[in-house]
């Protein structure tokens, strides 16, 4: 029996459709990962499933509770951790519900107290703040954090385990999930995948971790970019990569067999009404005529003649009865190239007795030598350092002590975990016409390469999507020629074929590369020459081994 169902429903945003016609079913235990290019509608289908956006057509009804936890987290002014993870897992509004019915039954009113009870019975309201403390404290965001910061004081590291904690504190029959592993390390991923796999209700989940959906999953959804509607592959992510690469295969070979044979009857039709109208010509002109007097036989060239029309036309008729194939449409493809601008020196960046400082983190005393042309990975858990070192490397962070150096003529592009270079209020187009020199004209046609159209490129920067954020910020990076590529995250909200075509540059890439990720799958892909733990580089170490220490 389904949890939560969705049928026939429609939603569009002015000429553009977003949904059509789709049919959904959530059943107890399902773990199904929601595809889908970037800006194809996976957001706004699980909106649309969590009753924050109403449908065009169709309806959208559940038997117990949906909770829907969105990728980018609104940070109120004010608001203590506490108060936001309250509000994040629904236990402040079911909090303030059950206020009001209170009060409504003291007045001799409020008929529906007992639903209110209900629900903040049953989303874990009554024990909330016990649960946030130990939940908390395990993720390593101390508890005199939660009651004394507000969520835009913490480090990048403790937002992405804040948004851990929120995940692990919801309750609810239908948990939905868009994007929960970006910015999370192993360690993360690991507590993150065990939730998944251990809870009690159902969950539907967007991500473009590979790993990750390969694990947790037991069906795959599809949402088409053509038809906008729903295919659901049961079976988990490895059984849909092989299943949907039958399906093309057999859809082509299918569209090719229907082609061939079109083709073969419509030659054929053409052919035998040549003939006819070739035969009926001899068969009249006057030189036959003349060498064959008997009028009985011209008759007979005739009737052949004109009996290939009636051939022509059952062929025609074939034709008409033919079942016509859809030729199969290709997806959207991000084609993905980084330029390099030469190694430039010999070395790239050093680090001499370093020693930096950020929030919480102190790294150093560092030595290190980064050569030109070689590959980087560095790794640790959130909050261990690597922004920090990456910062020291780039010279945006000022070193406590110590001294580091940039080689003459290293060419930096970055990818920040952030997206900051697009957190602006100045347009995509403008921001990348500026850095580049290109003309407006030629900055237009790169980013829609990269399925930034018109209207996106003129929009405020920061009021893009992530997705398009982080397209944008490649867009920029093979627009301009590099000696050294520094990427921090960067496969956090790009769809599946982008992520391929990344792994894809990335190999050919002749420059320098500094690799911050978590994706497994892309780590284990991308070739590096030397990998750093930044745990291993901290004064004072406070989270070890991969696990979340206080």
């Amino acid at each position: 029996m389904s949890v939560l169902t969705a049928r026939n429903i429609s939603l569009s945003f002015g000429p553009r459709t977003v949904i059509s016609e789709v049919d959904f079913d959530v059943s107890p235990g399902d773990r199904v990962g929601l595809i889908a290019p970037n800006g194809v509608g996976k957001s706004t289908l699980l909106r649309l499933l969590a009753g924050e956006l109403m449908p065009e057509s169709g309806s959208v009804s559940s038997t117990g509770t949906v909770a829907h936890l969105t990728q980018e987290t609104l940070h109120v002014a004010g608001e203590s951790l506490r108060d936001h993870l309250a509000r994040r897992t629904g236990v402040a509004q079911a909090e303030q519900w059950l206020q009001r019915e209170a009060e409504a039954l003291a007045d001799g009113g409020a008929e529906r107290y007992s639903d209110a009870f209900d629900h903040w019975t049953a989303i874990g309201a009554g024990d909330f703040d016990e649960r946030a403390d130990v939940v908390c404290e395990r993720l390593g965001l101390r508890a005199d954090l939660l009651d004394g910061r507000e969520p835009d004081e913490l480090s990048g590291g403790q937002q992405a385990r804040l948004r851990l904690a929120a995940v692990l504190l919801t309750r609810a029959d239908v948990l939905l999930l868009d994007e929960p592993t970006n910015d999370l390390d192993a360690a993360g991923l690991d507590l993150l995948e065990s939730h998944v796999s251990a809870y009690q209700g159902a969950i539907v989940l967007v991500s473009h971790d590979r790993e990750f959906l390969a694990r947790t999953t037991t069906a795959i959804a599809e949402l088409d970019e053509f038809s906008h509607k729903i295919t659901m592959f049961g079976g988990g992510w490895e059984a849909y990569v092989e299943e949907k690469a039958n399906a093309e295969r057999r859809a082509h070979e299918e569209y090719e067999a229907y082609e061939s044979k079109r083709d073969s009857l419509t030659q054929r039709s053409r052919q035998v009404r040549e003939w006819s109208r070739k035969g009926v010509r001899r068969a009249t002109s006057a030189r036959t005529q003349n060498d064959e007097p008997d009028r009985n036989v011209r008759a007979a060239h005739k009737r052949g003649a004109e009996g290939l029309t009636a051939k022509a036309s059952v062929v025609d008729r074939q034709l008409a009865r033919m079942e016509e194939v859809e030729e199969p449409r290709e997806a959207w493809q991000l084609r993905l190239t980084l330029p390099s601008a030469g190694r430039g020196s010999s070395v790239a960046f050093t680090l001499r007795q370093a020693v930096v400082s950020r929030g919480d983190v102190t790294l150093g005393p560092i030595d290190l030598t980064i050569g030109a042309g070689e590959r980087w990975r560095i790794i640790g858990p959130n909050g261990s350092g690597k922004s920090t070192l990456l910062g020291a490397l780039l010279g945006r962070i000022p070193l406590t002590r110590g001294d580091r150096s940039t080689g003459p003529g290293v060419v930096v592009g970055e990818v920040d975990q952030l997206r900051a270079e697009f957190a602006s209020d100045e347009s995509a187009l403008r921001i990348v016409a500026d850095a580049t020199g290109l003309p407006d004209v030629e900055v237009r046609t790169l980013l829609a390469k990269f399925r930034l159209g018109a209207d996106a490129v003129l929009r405020p920067a920061r009021e893009l999507s992530p997705g398009e954020r982080t397209r944008a910020g490649l867009a920029l990076l093979q627009a301009s020629g590099t000696t050294c590529l520094v990427l921090d995250e960067p496969t956090n909200h790009l769809d599946l074929p982008a992520i391929e075509q990344l792994e894809q540059a990335l190999e050919s890439y002749e420059g320098t590369l500094l690799l911050v990720t978590h994706d497994r799958r892309l780590a284990s892909t991308v070739r590096v020459d030397h990998e750093i733990n930044v745990c291993d580089l901290l004064t004072f170490p406070r989270v070890k081994g991969g696990r979340y220490e206080s």
